[in-house]
């Protein structure tokens, strides 16, 4: 490290200090800063803890749908059946400025947002556990 040499007088005293009280309440603020991103980072670490739960409850859901659905109907059936999907969806990413860090931002959105809307095929050929399924996946 180098030395510095500093001249012993009373203006540099008072410098100095104003200098050092500076720093200090710099420091207290990058502390603050840093405080205040981790508790946003920890409640977004709780609420993505209890999405997550959820997904998982409904996935399990319909994939036990969709075992008993392909249990009954032939697996080209249910391939042809799900092969074009009548709902689309669409992520947009937006930045959000917490304390001068730009964080992302996710949202998305369905195109057809009806109900009814999230069978792609006919009624005719395929079972009701196909129904349930894409009901349960849907949710």
């Amino acid at each position: 490290m180098a030395t510095k040499t500093i001249s012993p007088t009373r203006m540099e005293l008072t410098r100095l200090k104003a200098r050092l009280k500076t720093a200090r309440r710099g420091h207290k603020l990058l502390k603050d800063k840093r405080d205040e991103l981790m508790r946003q980072f920890l409640d977004i670490v709780r609420r993505n803890k209890e999405l997550r739960t959820r997904v998982d409850e409904g996935l399990s859901t319909a994939n036990r749908a969709l075992a008993v659905a392909s249990a009954i109907m032939s697996p080209e059936l249910l391939e042809q059946s799900l092969l074009y999907p009548k709902q689309s969806v669409e992520l947009n990413m937006t930045f959000n400025n917490i304390m001068s860090v730009y964080v992302p931002v996710y949202k998305y959105t369905t195109r057809n947002t009806d109900a009814s809307e999230i069978f792609p095929y006919g009624f005719a050929q395929t079972s009701g556990e196909l129904d349930d399924a894409l009901s349960a996946m849907a949710a």
